[in-house]
């Protein structure tokens, strides 16, 4: 008898987890932003090895080199995060490697949040946190994501908070602006790097 419950009940099991996974909406980093931020960091740093070499800088060549690698890895991890939607909560998630290094994350149950409170930057910009029940924590809400206005709207439908003036702290306008810009710091990086070699 208990035989034949077993395969009856991995059999819900899996049914449940299935049923889980079905309910999550998973919001990555926006590709726009990953893009642009990368290529923006290779833009400024490419160039100083070249420099240094040419300004006969009393620092090691492959040393500017590891940095810079380090730099890649440390952004790449940051853009890495994403943001799970499900009955549950609301949850900040990154790769294992990023975790253990850089950023942990975070988790917080819809119960569990009062309000989101509107906070204005140094820059003059405006960001949003989770504030808890207890008041005694507040949660940043991620600006940078692909999908932002339906995942505020999920937000509201499962907390009840107002999102609808909710936006993200930059308009993707301003990353194309960006995007492009970055490509005429490569054009600069070219001739300065055409020049630091022929000298």
């Amino acid at each position: 008898m208990s035989s034949q419950l077993l395969p009856n009940l991995s059999l819900i099991e899996l049914l449940k987890n299935v049923q889980i996974f079905m309910n999550k909406s998973i919001f990555p980093t926006s590709p726009l932003i990953k893009i642009t931020l990368i290529n923006l960091y290779f833009a400024l740093t490419i160039p100083l090895p070249f420099l240094a070499k040419f300004a006969a800088v009393k620092f090691p060549i492959w040393l500017f080199c590891v940095l810079i690698i380090l730099g890649a890895i440390a952004i790449i991890g940051v853009l890495s995060e994403r943001v799970i939607l499900d009955e549950q909560g609301i949850q900040v998630s990154y790769p294992q490697w990023v975790k253990l290094s850089l950023r942990k994350g975070w988790s917080l149950p819809w119960t569990e949040i009062d309000s989101l409170r509107m906070r204005t930057t140094g820059q003059g910009g405006v960001v949003y946190y989770f504030v808890t029940k207890n008041k005694d924590q507040a949660y940043l809400l991620p600006m940078r994501i692909a999908g932002f206005a339906k995942m505020v709207t999920e937000v509201q439908v499962k907390t009840g908070i107002d999102t609808n003036d909710v936006r993200p702290l930059a308009q993707p306008w301003m990353y194309i602006f960006l995007f492009f810009f970055t490509f005429s710091l490569w054009l600069v990086d070219i001739w300065t790097i055409t020049n630091a070699l022929g000298n």
